[in-house]
């Protein structure tokens, strides 16, 4: 899982309050918390590559299912963690904000809503029940979809329900659709014959941004080596999307998780990886979904209105966008003078 329950809101705030002091203490290696998202899973070629050591900067990525990564990141025992910008933000609700050095990417077709034969598109749902687990990011590309087609929440009914539960109740016939993320949406489309997605986040490019968030006491106590995490991400990208180094890529991603390269393709064309063209567009504010802060603070208006927190956010202060422009300064000028934000 790779979205935030709402009960961890506890959880987590418990472990911040434990681990605000440890937080600040510069460590060796840098400790960084990473979980099953291919956006994520992609640092794995770093490591696999002895990358980190070449720029001389000592890192120890740590595996993790998604929230647990989350947790070891409250209370201190990661310097950084993977998160969505969603959950970066109800993250922060509980008492520790954390800022986005770099962007590895948005969801591009991974997370689905996904119907049951017979049902052709999102205006087909009118009526109909839809499994979806509420307060969570599908929960709004369901809303995006809806609206697109002239609908609100109030034309369907929406069934709550752990979002793992999704394909069981869709094969069962309990639901008419549901609204899941990869690897959950696969296997509700290997377990239904006839399911198909009528609508992904392919649709809304930008709506489910990927990063890798930093404590802001390790950032200002090791600049230096964060950057070099930030090229070297820059260097995975170019590997991964190289024709010729991609099966290698595809490999090493695949091993981690314990699939097949093949298969893992599949996951991997449904997320678009973000290059330093790529973050330096997405860090220029703007309202739209091309711009990580115009995504966020539509998220923080479903947050809101689903009572995911209480209270708005101020989106500009879980960004950090200089770490990438400063590498992009080094890298490429005039693409700095282009797209800076």
């Amino acid at each position: 899982m790779r979205r935030l329950p709402r009960f961890g809101l506890t959880v987590l705030t418990v472990l911040i309050a434990a681990g605000l002091g440890a937080c600040g203490a510069e460590r060796e290696p840098l400790r960084v918390g990473y979980s099953d998202w291919p956006g994520w899973v992609a640092w794995e070629v770093a490591v696999q590559k002895g990358w980190f050591a070449e720029a001389g900067v000592d890192v120890e990525f740590i595996w993790f299912e998604y929230v647990p990564s989350m947790e070891a990141f409250a209370a201190g025992r990661v310097d950084a963690v993977c998160m969505t910008n969603g959950d970066a933000m109800v993250t922060g609700t509980a008492g520790k904000r954390s800022q986005a050095i770099v962007i590895n990417d948005f969801s591009n077709g991974n997370d689905m809503c996904i119907a049951r034969p017979g049902i052709e598109s999102v205006a087909d749902l009118k009526g109909l029940r839809v499994g979806v687990e509420k307060g969570f990011v599908d929960h709004l590309l369901l809303l995006k979809g809806l609206e697109a087609h002239g609908l609100t929440e109030s034309d369907v009914e929406l069934v709550n329900m752990p979002t793992n539960d999704t394909p069981q109740a869709l094969a069962a016939g309990g639901v008419d659709a549901i609204c899941a993320w990869n690897p959950v949406a696969a296997q509700t489309l290997r377990q239904v014959p006839g399911s198909k997605p009528i609508y992904t986040s392919r649709e809304v490019p930008g709506l489910i941004y990927d990063a890798l968030y930093v404590y802001p006491a390790s950032l200002a106590a090791r600049r230096d080596d964060w950057l070099d995490v930030v090229e070297v991400w820059f260097r995975v990208v170019d590997f991964i999307r190289e024709p010729a180094t991609q099966p290698e890529a595809l490999e090493i991603m695949a091993g981690r998780v314990g699939t097949t390269p093949d298969r893992y393709a599949a996951f991997l064309s449904g997320t678009h990886l973000l290059d330093l063209a790529g973050n330096l567009a997405a860090y220029r504010e703007g309202a739209g979904l091309d711009s990580v802060y115009g995504s966020s603070e539509l998220v923080n208006r479903f947050n809101l209105a689903k009572q995911v927190y209480s209270e708005s956010q101020e989106v500009a202060g879980y960004f950090d966008s200089s770490l990438v422009e400063h590498v992009a300064r080094r890298l490429d000028p005039e693409l700095v003078a282009e797209l800076a934000p």
